[in-house]
């Protein structure tokens, strides 16, 4: 149980679903959430009609003052926007306020306005992929665990630091959007129990280690293409790392195929002796196995043509048989 005191003035600074699973978790446990910024309304869909953030349609459904600014620098090509919302942020008075996944830089007043500063919502464990990607990149590199990290926002690029740290394994199945779901539930956690920490005034912030830095730098859509060259254990990796955004691509005879599940099966090197990589090596139920580098196999399991669905690759096959000479394009 945590002592009776005031509760913590928390704003709030965030803009996706990983970000709203926190505001909810913070609003929960009693914190008085005196304000939300997140990003403006952006075209989605079809239609592509202005939609809300899904941290501002929370806010709004628990009648919390939101602000949308296009920048927080007071000198920069916004700076009316950003001088709007830094009356807005002085006129909540926050203790502190909670960050995760903006998408804005927080400029040093921002930081310097709460009396108990800004704290960070991070989806690893620091100095581990610092920056934009930390959950894509973990998943792509081969990580078996990750985590989030509570920090306290300095100037820096992810270098504040540390308040709590927890842990998960990254499962041999997962992709960015099943990790993401976990991380963000234990995210929320964290930083409700930091909160609690910094109300009863017993945090203790630990400096990030100078070992193990490395910076998940921001995914492209550009890093979507497959090079057939590279073993199938990493062509692997990247397509569940790249589920649900950009989506792995490759091209099969003159068609691009988005690609959301596949595997590297341990025979598959004795299977490609002899072939180049995108020389198709057997089809059927099982699945589409591809020849990759290093005379390793890619096996596709499910695959989407451009504006149709996600579907199997053995419904994909009963659609689309392949030509007796099909083969994938090394590079689309």
């Amino acid at each position: 149980m945590h002592a009776e005191r005031p509760a913590l003035r928390v704003a709030f600074a965030g803009t996706p679903a990983f970000a709203a699973r926190a505001l909810e978790a913070i609003a929960a446990a009693g914190f008085t959430v005196v304000g939300v910024l997140t990003q403006p309304d952006r075209p989605a869909g079809r239609g592509l009609q202005l939609q809300a953030s899904e941290v501002k349609r929370l806010a709004q459904a628990l009648g919390v003052a939101v602000a949308q600014p296009l920048s927080l620098k007071l000198d920069g090509r916004h700076a009316a926007d950003a001088q709007a919302a830094r009356a807005a942020l002085t006129d909540w008075a926050p203790d502190v306020m909670v960050v995760a996944a903006y998408g804005l830089i927080l400029p040093p007043w921002t930081l310097e306005l709460p009396r108990l500063g800004c704290l960070n919502i991070h989806g690893s464990l620091l100095p581990r992929w610092r920056g934009a990607a930390p959950i894509h990149r973990a998943i792509e590199a081969g990580d078996t665990r990750t985590g989030v990290t509570i920090m306290q926002m300095d100037a820096g690029l992810d270098t504040g630091a540390m308040l709590r740290r927890a842990e998960v394994d990254i499962d041999p199945l997962d992709t960015t959007a099943t990790l993401h779901d976990r991380l963000a539930a234990l995210g929320a956690q964290e930083v409700v129990e930091a909160l609690h920490d910094a109300q009863q005034a017993r945090g203790i912030a630990v400096p990030q280690p100078e070992a193990g830095v490395t910076y998940a730098h921001k995914v492209d859509k550009a890093e979507a293409a497959l090079d057939l060259r590279e073993p199938a254990e990493a062509l692997a990796r990247r397509i569940r790392a790249f589920d649900p955004f950009p989506g792995a691509t490759l091209v099969l005879d003159g068609a691009t195929l988005k690609v959301w599940a596949a595997e590297a099966p341990a025979e598959g090197g004795a299977s490609a002796a002899g072939r180049g990589p995108g020389e198709v090596v057997a089809c059927g139920p099982q699945g589409l196995d591809i020849a990759c580098g290093a005379g390793s196999v890619l096996r596709l399991l499910q695959v989407q043509r451009a504006g149709g669905r996600r579907v199997s690759v053995r419904e994909f096959l009963a659609g689309h048989p392949l030509a007796p000479d099909a083969r994938v394009a090394v590079l689309p």
